[in-house]
């Protein structure tokens, strides 16, 4: 397993990169490292802003292969989310570590657990949480489809229909007694 130490000495090099690299305009702390040291199975998750002139993808095919030379890191999949990818790392020792490239014009914080290190990030206003209605529908439909799905005998997909509304139950719970909902 990694140890605390060698996750931070990870993260210091990898925002080093950053900054010696032109291209990136911008860095943040994403997850459980923006607002706390994380615990000792934290995995490492770090964005970044890409200035006019190149593209995440650009970054990431030459920050790849020197993550995997450098660190024996292992390419595990991406994820597309608007105009930032997220390329998903395996490091030696099991640490997961996360990079998001996104250009400079939509890096912005998707959650509260965001940090901003260096650059800036595009300010948006908080998106308003579903209403209880809303909520309330969504339940409603899930425990349809659940019921739907025993009836002809998908099982595991009134497993999947259960367990989102047991979901919408907690956000509900959570939104009536004022805490977060995600």
């Amino acid at each position: 397993m990694f140890t605390v130490e060698e996750r931070d000495r990870i993260r210091d090099r990898i925002l080093a990169m950053a900054r010696e690299d032109a291209r990136i305009v911008a860095g943040a702390l994403i997850g459980s490292a923006a607002h706390g040291p994380g615990d000792r199975w934290s995995d490492l998750d770090l964005g970044f802003g890409v200035g006019e002139g190149a593209t995440p993808g650009e970054v990431l095919a030459d920050w790849t292969p020197r993550l995997e030379r450098e660190w024996g890191a292992v390419h595990l999949f991406d994820l597309p989310s608007g105009a930032a990818i997220y390329r998903v790392f395996l490091f030696p020792g099991a640490l997961q570590v996360d990079l998001s490239f996104a250009p400079a014009a939509a890096f912005d914080a998707r959650g509260p657990k965001f940090k901003l290190l260096f650059g800036s990030a595009v300010e948006h206003p908080p998106a308003e949480p579903p209403s209880a209605p809303h909520l309330f529908g969504l339940g409603v439909h899930h425990a349809v489809r659940a019921r739907f799905c025993v009836e002809r005998g998908r099982l595991w997909q009134a497993q999947h229909w259960i367990g989102e509304m047991r979901e919408i139950g907690l956000t509900l719970a959570c939104r009536r007694r004022g805490l977060p909902t995600a």
